[in-house]
């Protein structure tokens, strides 16, 4: 099931970038993944994608279109209405807990990523789980 599902991860951090393909390529064995490096015309990448995304991992302070934005872009789009939308952030802050709650994310996982307990939250996103994992 996690090999067989499609995803997209949106980052400006150079490193953040470079862990995650460690985590999903090397150390999960994940073909099916896509990395926009900004949020510059996010919605027309999102639509060049070759593959829709089923799993979508969005940086929340991402430049220009933040992830509250780039959220918003995608419930609007019916084409993207299966897609679970997992929020990525080093602020853990309860009250931006709960506002990416209210603005709609399947998930949260925080920042930095942790090697050891990312492949059990991404194999439960995978299955449909909710994850709220701030660390």
């Amino acid at each position: 099931m996690l090999r067989d599902l499609t995803y997209l991860y949106v980052e400006d951090d150079r490193l953040s970038r470079e862990v995650m393909q460690l985590l999903m390529h090397d150390i999960l064995g994940i073909e099916n993944y896509y990395v926009f490096e900004d949020s510059y015309d996010f919605a027309i990448h999102l639509k060049d994608c070759p593959k829709r995304p089923d799993v979508i991992l969005l940086d929340i302070h991402v430049r220009p279109i933040n992830g509250f934005e780039m959220l918003e872009v995608i419930r609007s789009d019916p084409d993207y209405q299966g897609c679970q939308v997992i929020a990525l952030t080093a602020s853990v802050m309860n009250e931006e807990v709960q506002q990416l709650r209210r603005a709609g994310f399947d998930g949260t996982i925080g920042k930095p990523l942790d090697a050891l307990h990312f492949p059990e939250l991404i194999e439960r996103i995978a299955r449909g789980e909710p994850v709220w994992h701030i660390t």
